[in-house]
């Protein structure tokens, strides 16, 4: 009973945090809206400065978020991994960052932008395809980089929303679209 009532919370939480998902999962990796929201907030996001102090104190360690044709031809459990992967070591360089920063100004944005991978991640890590078994929960994904500018830590957050993810979208929506229509028929 208590395990339902700690599910129902952490369901509760999560929604009232992510305006964008809705109840049911197709509603995030088949439309448009939800993930132009999220890249609306995270463009004010960017906007963000400490007054002119837009270096970190250290490198935010950054992961490959370019695709290419070889990519966009993985299966769908392949591209799943890659891109919960490389959301996990967004989240894990940005925290290291912001557990080493002394400024309030730069914690608070990096815990904004934390707050939003870890959103994404828990999407990521929820949604379901057939054959994949996701269960890492550290981070493997290859760095391609550092980067001690937070506008430039923000946009490789945004390619990697515009690239992998929205090729992952495209995967899960057929998916799911032809889950639906094998169970209505």
């Amino acid at each position: 009973m208590a395990y339902s009532r700690l599910l129902l919370l952490l369901i509760g939480v999560i929604s009232t945090n992510l305006p964008e998902v809705n109840t049911r999962p197709i509603d995030f990796w088949c439309n448009l809206n939800p993930k132009q929201k999220m890249m609306e907030r995270i463009n004010v996001m960017a906007q963000a400065n400490c007054s002119g102090l837009d270096v970190l104190p250290s490198p935010v360690q950054l992961p490959c978020t370019w695709i290419n044709t070889e990519w966009k031809n993985k299966p769908a459990q392949e591209k799943h991994v890659d891109v919960l992967e490389t959301l996990q070591v967004f989240q894990h360089g940005v925290r290291h960052v912001k557990n080493e920063t002394s400024l309030q100004c730069h914690t608070s944005m990096l815990e904004g932008l934390e707050q939003s991978i870890n959103h994404l991640v828990n999407i990521v890590t929820q949604a379901y395809i057939k054959g994949d078994e996701v269960t890492s929960s550290r981070p493997s994904g290859e760095i391609c980089g550092s980067e001690t500018n937070f506008t430039k830590v923000v946009n490789s957050y945004k390619q990697l929303i515009k690239g992998k993810l929205h090729h992952l979208s495209v995967d899960l929506c057929l998916s799911m679209t032809q889950d639906n229509k094998g169970t209505s028929s």
